[in-house]
């Protein structure tokens, strides 16, 4: 994708878009299972001192998923694809179709050679930034959809579908609350864009200057793999406390929210779930920049037709 120079300007932006949006996706409904079993592993919280010695009802990645599975049925993990694809096709596309031309405005079009690595993670901060501001409401409803567990019987759902919590947000709590969580959402995805896109150009871009290596699928799947490792080890806590303040309205501010889970929760509470997230986010990788490689030259065929 990213590391070769040619690319920048043999597949149009509407192109790039496309192809990202429908990458992203696709990894998307590959994955969300993972996805939900980190949403309910962040949420979850310590019992409270008093309240007893009951064990956490969703213990380790496997486990959440079989829980989920057996008391919610096998459906209710992909709880939240619909706002998860809203999701991707803006978040995803924009994110990844502008992280070329941004990345061009900061090292200037003339530019040649090997982009610096500080100029690509400036671009894929700046686009990340950009993209999630756009798509927060996708992500918010997303989260609510996630964490909604099992409930007693003759306890109504809180939503009943994705186009039902949007409007219900907007008509109990405003359009602004759309955007809760912005913060730590801007600083997640930013920081998790950078690691992403960053890796993957870096990686991919010293993998092809090793004798014997090409820009094909297995060269694409190491690169991913790298992508995904680096973007949960520096995005879990910013991932946790996104969470929690998306799926719990007691919170009043970021910091608020940190100081809360590490007082209450210890300091390993930002790493909760970090195995789901990890096999969630290092899969996604892995699917999205195959099926994006794949997708782009299949446009790109189309353009130059």
């Amino acid at each position: 994708m990213v590391a070769d120079a040619k690319a920048k300007s043999d597949i149009s932006f509407a192109g790039t878009f496309a192809s990202s949006a429908f990458a992203a996706c696709f990894a998307e409904i590959c994955t969300i299972p993972l996805d939900t079993a980190k949403v309910r592993l962040q949420l979850q919280k310590k019992a409270v001192a008093g309240e007893g010695l009951a064990l956490p009802k969703y213990r380790g990645m496997l486990g959440t998923v079989a829980t989920i599975a057996r008391e919610e049925g096998l459906s209710a993990l992909w709880k939240g694809i619909v706002p998860g694809l809203h999701r991707q096709c803006l978040f995803g596309g924009l994110r990844i179709g502008l992280y070329e031309p941004v990345k061009t405005y900061y090292v200037g079009s003339d530019f040649v050679g090997d982009v610096p690595l500080t100029k690509k993670i400036l671009a894929a901060l700046t686009t990340g930034a950009l993209a999630i501001t756009v798509a927060n409401p996708t992500d918010l409803v997303k989260v609510r959809l996630q964490a909604e567990g099992k409930l007693p019987p003759g306890v109504p759902r809180r939503y009943t579908g994705a186009l039902n919590a949007y409007s219900t947000i907007v008509r109990q709590e405003g359009v602004g609350a759309l955007w809760t969580g912005l913060g730590p959402n801007i600083a997640r995805n930013a920081i998790i864009n950078a690691a992403e896109l960053a890796s993957y150009d870096q990686v991919k871009q010293t993998i092809l200057k090793i004798p014997g290596f090409m820009d094909n699928v297995v060269t694409h799947l190491l690169s991913g793999l790298g992508a995904g490792f680096f973007a949960v080890c520096i995005g879990s806590p910013v991932d946790v406390v996104k969470s929690r303040m998306m799926g719990d309205s007691a919170y009043k501010s970021t910091l608020d929210c940190f100081i809360k889970t590490l007082k209450n929760d210890g300091p390993l509470a930002f790493y909760k779930g970090f195995i789901p997230n990890f096999g969630r986010l290092g899969s996604w990788n892995v699917i999205m920049f195959l099926t994006l490689e794949q997708a782009k030259k299949f446009v790109r065929s189309l353009e130059s037709s």
